[in-house]
């Protein structure tokens, strides 16, 4: 991903935590904050350390990435995508299926896309 599409501070993240603009599902929880400062989207994401070792956090994580870059999200708002502990055992499909409902939830998917 780019540098223009990612939320590294932890400041920026917290004042996307403290919106709680929140959806959940089985295996992730989404934290959602408009911000029209910017002309597209930023998102953030994080695997506790309760999901593994470092492989399969960062497995989690180019999967979480490949969803979101796949998708046509909207301009103009930061998220942040926390993956479950139980989430490991779940297939790269049943991720995706479950991650676009919850953008879909959110509102964070464009109108054609839907």
């Amino acid at each position: 991903m780019k540098k223009q599409f990612r939320i590294k501070k932890t400041e920026e993240i917290e004042t996307v935590l403290k919106e709680r603009k929140i959806v959940s599902g089985k295996n992730f929880v989404v934290y959602k904050k408009e911000n029209h400062e910017n002309t597209h989207y930023r998102f953030a994401l994080s695997v506790p350390k309760k999901f593994g070792n470092a492989v399969l956090r960062n497995k989690m994580k180019r999967r979480i990435r490949a969803i979101v870059r796949s998708q046509n999200l909207i301009n103009g708002v930061d998220f942040f995508v926390v993956a479950k502990a139980n989430s490991n055992t779940a297939d790269f499909n049943e991720l995706n299926k479950e991650l676009i409902y919850l953008f879909k939830k959110a509102q964070l998917l464009e109108e054609n896309n839907e």
